[in-house]
């Protein structure tokens, strides 16, 4: 195989867009499909093809990664490009599914010949735009050669955690990650709509947890796009919304009760029925108050 690997993007939303420009900035032959055509066509100025067709966007494609919102629009997508697909490709699946929506996925890459990862990434926008996921995967070492490439070209890291994806082993830990990444910035607005209620002055906040083991960078970062007012979407709050679900599902199937999930999920629904869906998750604050005139 030679240096330049032929890579289909399907799905350039939040994230796609930007790993499909650092596969382009990396060297290789990217090909971008979105439902939205429109939102593709800014990729064409950094080196990537955009099609309109997601079947010429696989054809003979080297890899396919697939980055969209769920399980059934993966399935969907891959259905409609399944005669285009060149046996033994590389699927590299780096949406956030659920180990379940996984397996039926890995199930359709058995039936068509693809070498499966399971491969969920660690970020949001700014890392996805920089090059700097983390992305946990697992597969067959057969596609290892080809996935570190597509990998080192999208992340700073990547974490193999097997070499078997069809029961979701990456899909797994994203949840388990994400249900921290969820709890804090849920928390996040929480602390600070409770601030704003008892007219504290968010500085003494921090001076206060300033230097100390909560003190979490996390914390100041999406603090502050609530103070500015700023909710500029890196994580929007619905795919927040779906993925707290994801949570909350993985683990009452495996006969947990995850309490502060479901309050989460709770909180981001509320969020999202004010019109906040498209808005950054750090709009949870908004779900704090009964009277949106208050926030």
């Amino acid at each position: 195989m030679s240096e330049t690997l032929t890579v289909a993007v399907l799905g350039t939303g939040i994230m796609g867009a930007g790993m499909a420009r650092n596969l382009a900035a990396a060297g290789h032959d990217v090909r971008a499909w979105n439902r939205t055509i429109a939102r593709a066509e800014p990729l064409a100025e950094h080196g990537v093809r955009v099609v309109a067709d997601s079947a010429e966007a696989v054809r003979d494609a080297d890899v396919v990664l697939t980055m969209l919102l769920d399980g059934p629009a993966v399935l969907d997508v891959m259905n409609a490009v399944a005669p285009a697909l060149r046996e033994g490709a590389v699927w590299a699946q780096c949406s956030t599914v659920g180990p379940q929506a996984q397996g039926e996925l890995a199930a359709f890459a058995a039936r068509h010949g693809l070498l499966f990862l399971d491969a969920p990434v660690v970020g949001t926008k700014q890392p996805a735009e920089s090059g700097q996921l983390i992305v946990l995967a697992a597969g067959p070492t057969a596609a290892r050669p080809v996935a570190d490439r597509v990998f080192d070209a999208v992340g700073r890291r990547t974490v193999w955690v097997g070499e078997d994806g069809v029961g979701g082993p990456a899909s797994a830990l994203k949840l388990v990650v994400n249900s921290w990444v969820l709890a804090v910035t849920n928390a996040t607005g929480e602390v600070m709509a409770l601030a704003k209620g008892l007219a504290v002055d968010p500085d003494q906040v921090f001076a206060a947890l300033e230097g100390g083991a909560l003190d979490l960078p996390y914390l100041h970062l999406k603090a502050q796009a609530i103070r500015d007012a700023d909710y500029a979407a890196s994580f929007t709050v619905d795919a927040a919304l779906k993925d707290a679900r994801l949570v909350v599902a993985a683990g009452e199937g495996a006969g947990l009760r995850l309490d502060v999930a479901a309050a989460g999920a709770e909180r981001l629904a509320r969020a999202s029925a004010l019109g906040h869906g498209e808005q950054d998750m750090a709009a949870n604050y908004f779900a704090g108050f009964s009277d949106p005139a208050d926030a």
